[in-house]
C-alpha cells in the first residue's frame, strides 16, 4: 500500500491475516530503504500483542536497478539488512523486467510452503552470508575520495600502515572466500589503492 499517511487508515485493514509482505524501495531514494524499518513498526503495532510476524513471509524489493546513474543504496546493505531478519531479498527494475518474475514466484512458493507448513515460516538456513564489517567496507570503499580513505589510513601513514590496512580489508573481501555483493571490486580497488599510496611513500 502507498506509504503517505493518508493511506493510513486504508493501510490498517489489511494487516490482519497476512501472510506475505513485499517492501518496496527505490534504489535512487536512500530514504525509501532507510524507512523499511517504521513499515515493520507499523505492521507490528497494527498485529498487536497477539500478532506474530516470524510467521509472515517478507520480500525486499530494492526496485528500478535500471537506474544505474542514480543509485545511492547499496546492494550489500539492503541484502544484509534483509538476510538478518530472515527476509528474501531481490534486486528489480519494473521498468525492463528484471528479476520481477523471479522475485513474485519465489515469494508465491514461500507462501505455499508457510500454509503448507502449518502456517510456520519454513526455516531456512539463509543467513546472511556476509558481516556488518564487511558490508561497511565495502561501502566506504565504494565512497571513497581518495586511496587514503579507501585504506582508512591518514596521508602521513607509513608503508607498514599502509600494508597492515591493506591485509586487514583483504582478509575482510577476498572474493573467493566471501560472497558479499561487491566484495570483488572492493577487493581490486583496495589492491589498486595500495599499489598507487606506496608508489609514492619512501
Amino acid at each position: 500500500m502507498a506509504g503517505h499517511p493518508f493511506f493510513y487508515e486504508v493501510r490498517n485493514e489489511f494487516y490482519k491475516d497476512t501472510q506475505g509482505v513485499i517492501l518496496v524501495s527505490d534504489v535512487g531514494q536512500k530514504d525509501s530503504f532507510d524507512v523499511l524499518d517504521a513499515w515493520l513498526a507499523e505492521m507490528k503495532q497494527e498485529l498487536g500483542p497477539h500478532g506474530n510476524m516470524e510467521n509472515i513471509i517478507f520480500v525486499v524489493c530494492a526496485n528500478k536497478i535500471d537506474c544505474t546513474k542514480h543509485r545511492c543504496a547499496d546492494e550489500s546493505e539492503g541484502r544484509l539488512w534483509a538476510e538478518s531478519k530472515g527476509f528474501l531479498y531481490f534486486e528489480t527494475s519494473a521498468q525492463t523486467g528484471e528479476d520481477i518474475h523471479e522475485m513474485f514466484q519465489t515469494f508465491y512458493v514461500s507462501i505455499v510452503d508457510l500454509c503448507e507448513n502449518g502456517g510456520k515460516r519454513p526455516t531456512t538456513n539463509s543467513s546472511a552470508s556476509f558481516t556488518k564489517e564487511q558490508a561497511d567496507a565495502i561501502r566506504r570503499i565504494r565512497n571513497s575520495k581518495d586511496s587514503w580513505d579507501m585504506l582508512g589510513v591518514k596521508p602521513a601513514a607509513s608503508r607498514d600502515e599502509v600494508n597492515k590496512a591493506y591485509q586487514k580489508l583483504a582478509l575482510l573481501l577476498h572474493p573467493d572466500k566471501y560472497v558479499a555483493p561487491g566484495s570483488e571490486d572492493a577487493f581490486k580497488a583496495d589492491v589498486n589503492a595500495r599499489s598507487a599510496l606506496l608508489k609514492n611513500i619512501k
